[in-house]
């Protein structure tokens, strides 16, 4: 088995478009599968929302959709790859130190940058945390708007497919289990990107 990079973008992805997932209520998650984007109100647009690109990890963070009210609806969100790979440009990475500069200077860029990047630990099937990252993206102001308004080309309902996948997991069915998850594959980005999201 080929070792994966300690910070890798993966995602289940084509040539137009790079699926990311979000947990929300049942009020949020029907409006926008009936509209195809989110829709404010439920939605608010002035908060920032975290989209995930792996699914084990949004499961992880949903507790499978089981966590709380707030999040027992899994949606899979297709987006552009232009408007992914804008967020990923107009970013900063929230760990402080990473980026070598004093306290003012980033608390400034992180009030100007519309995109948050945050690097935190894959999980496996059990939801335990694995030795390699996977990427979290926040997205607040023009980012928020772009995202709704231009980026979303479908949205899909997957808690029934999470629901699946957990039973199979508590039964100790891994391999089956295993062959019901997306196939999330490695994201290519340019050599630039690479930098600027200190990709290893």
């Amino acid at each position: 088995m080929t070792e994966v990079p300690t910070k890798q973008i993966r995602a289940l992805y084509d040539d137009k478009t790079i699926r990311v997932y979000q947990a929300y209520n049942h009020a949020i998650a029907n409006t926008a599968l009936e509209h195809g984007t989110f829709v404010s109100p439920p939605f608010k647009l002035e908060r920032m929302t975290w989209i995930k690109l792996s699914f084990l990890w949004m499961m992880y963070r949903s507790g499978w959709g089981k966590k709380d009210s707030g999040q027992n609806r899994i949606l899979a969100i297709d987006i552009s790859r232009e408007g992914f790979e804008w967020a990923l440009t107009h970013s900063l990475l929230s760990d402080q130190t990473i980026n070598h500069k004093d306290r003012s200077e980033w608390l400034h860029l992180k009030e100007v940058t519309p995109v948050r990047i945050q690097w935190d630990p894959e999980r496996d099937l059990h939801l335990q945390p694995l030795e390699y990252r996977a990427i979290q993206i926040g997205l607040s102001k023009k980012a928020v708007q772009l995202y709704v308004n231009e980026w979303i080309q479908s949205i899909t309902d997957v808690t029934d497919l999470a629901s699946e996948i957990h039973q199979l997991v508590n039964k100790n069915h891994l391999l089956e289990a295993q062959q019901k998850l997306p196939t999330e594959h490695s994201y290519p980005v340019s050599k630039t990107l690479e930098q600027h999201l200190h990709i290893s």
